[in-house]
């Protein structure tokens, strides 16, 4: 999505109602452009003990790697034990000290209390606390949302009715994607906010959302749905508890494998989907970035901030831009 965005500010400038919007928009790009203490005089990189849910993959699996090369004491959760160990070696292999702490391999289920508990435990014993709190594990979903129920209602005027079994497999697969996207975050929330308040001096918490959760798009309904869900949740705890640096990381489409989590088994529209995705190391790099930094919302690319913005001023661009790349309706 490219548009030559001045003539459009200029426009919407000339127009009190419109020119509000810009607001939020400058406000973000001031503490983007300002100078910010930076956490490390508190929180070390050699002593930060850093907390990755949903290491055993994707952008969670590079964010442990590079954690630990630069010192950190890791914690690895994935739901499988072959690739958390797996993981556990890469951060072993990456690091410069030899402590025998410094890499903790965990399996478990960020959406079972009981493993999240586990986990806690673990962090007391070994580490005596928590510096930082990565969430980055969640499922996909692929389909429009009427598919699930067993209607396919692209480009059709007349529409079959949804079955009792069409409904009730969207309840299924929307009770999934919620597990997974909302009740997951939830539960290391209330888990892990109490450990980080009251053992750190610089205590983060990094949400890897998705630039879904605030830009709408075809068949993305429930992932959207239910990533935004947990995206509003940790905004309104980042005012709860003030004591805590949150940052909330939305990134575009990232290469990887991670579409094969999804719930509904939904097919993949979008040519070449991974192939230009944004390259998972450098998503890594920038989400440990903008913890250091204290960064509040954080879009990669960074244009996509104004993405977010133009669609509340100009939504059918963007529905329009959306369709193309998710190969819907064209």
């Amino acid at each position: 999505m490219t548009v030559t965005l001045l003539p459009i500010l200029q426009q919407l400038l000339r127009k009190p109602s419109t020119a509000l919007a810009i607001i939020p928009l400058l406000l973000a790009l001031y503490r983007i452009s300002s100078n910010k203490p930076k956490r490390l005089l508190k929180v070390s990189k050699s002593g930060e003990r850093v907390l990755i849910l949903g290491a055993s993959s994707g952008i969670g699996r590079s964010v442990a790697r590079q954690y630990a090369a630069r010192g950190a004491r890791v914690c690895i959760v994935g739901r499988r034990e072959a690739l958390v160990e797996e993981v556990a070696v890469e951060c072993q292999n990456a690091q410069t000290s030899a402590r025998s702490q410094d890499v903790l391999a965990i399996p478990a289920d960020f959406t079972n209390a009981q493993d999240m508990v586990r986990v806690r435990d673990t962090l007391e014993k070994e580490w005596n606390g928590l510096d930082t709190l990565v969430v980055a594990a969640g499922v996909s979903a692929l389909q429009p949302l009427l598919a699930i129920a067993g209607v396919e209602a692209e480009n059709k005027t007349n529409m079959e009715m949804t079955t009792h079994e069409g409904i009730q497999n969207t309840v299924d697969v929307a009770a999934a994607a919620t597990r997974g996207n909302y009740v997951g975050p939830l539960i290391a929330a209330v888990t892990f906010v109490p450990l980080l308040s009251n053992t750190s001096k610089s205590p983060s918490i990094v949400l890897v959302n998705s630039l879904a959760s605030v830009i709408p798009a075809p068949t993305r309904t429930l992932y959207a749905s239910t990533k935004a869900a947990s995206l509003v949740l940790y905004q309104a705890l980042s005012i709860e508890h003030p004591n805590i640096s949150f940052t909330f990381f939305m990134p575009a489409t990232v290469e990887g494998d991670f579409r094969a989590s999804a719930v509904d088994r939904g097919p993949v529209r979008e040519l070449d989907p991974n192939a230009h995705g944004l390259k998972r190391e450098d998503v890594a790099k920038r989400c440990i970035d903008a913890v250091d930094n204290g960064e509040k919302a954080v879009f990669m690319p960074v244009h996509m901030r104004f993405g977010h913005l133009l669609y509340w001023v100009w939504p059918a661009f963007v529905e329009r831009a959306a369709k193309r790349k998710y190969n819907f309706g064209v």
